[in-house]
């Protein structure tokens, strides 16, 4: 049975940064286009960062709120994923999610459905806060 594993969340000051992983279990990562979501107090869940398989060139994409700030990346070699986020903003606090896209390793649309989505991880939370 597969499984994704997160870590690194925590409280970060405003300005900061803050990574984290998400790392598979039970099978291998790069199969398979990855989500970043997040999802604040009071708020819907929302697509934050995605990456296709390294088979596809790993090309990326990012929201707006977070384009510039926030950095996807993966390796293969410890079938994990990260988002490196710098200059967090208060409004950046929320529970953040890793996924699989089910569609595969680079999906050309439709980035941020979570119907699209089958493995999430456990969500850890991001309070930015002094």
């Amino acid at each position: 049975q597969g499984q994704l594993v997160e870590s690194g969340g925590g409280l970060v000051q405003p300005g900061g940064s803050l990574r984290l992983s998400c790392a598979a279990s039970g099978f291998t990562l790069d199969y398979y286009a990855i989500g970043w979501f997040r999802q604040a107090p009071g708020k819907e869940r929302e697509g934050v960062s995605r990456i296709s398989s390294s088979t596809s060139d790993g090309t990326t994409d990012y929201a707006d709120s977070v384009q510039g700030r926030f950095t996807i990346s993966r390796d293969n070699a410890k079938n994990t994923v990260y988002l490196q986020m710098s200059s967090l903003k208060p409004e950046d606090t929320a529970v953040y999610y890793c996924a699989t896209d089910r569609r595969g390793p680079d999906p050309g649309c439709s980035y941020y459905i979570d119907d699209y989505y089958g493995y999430w991880g456990q969500g850890p939370q991001v309070p930015v806060s002094s």
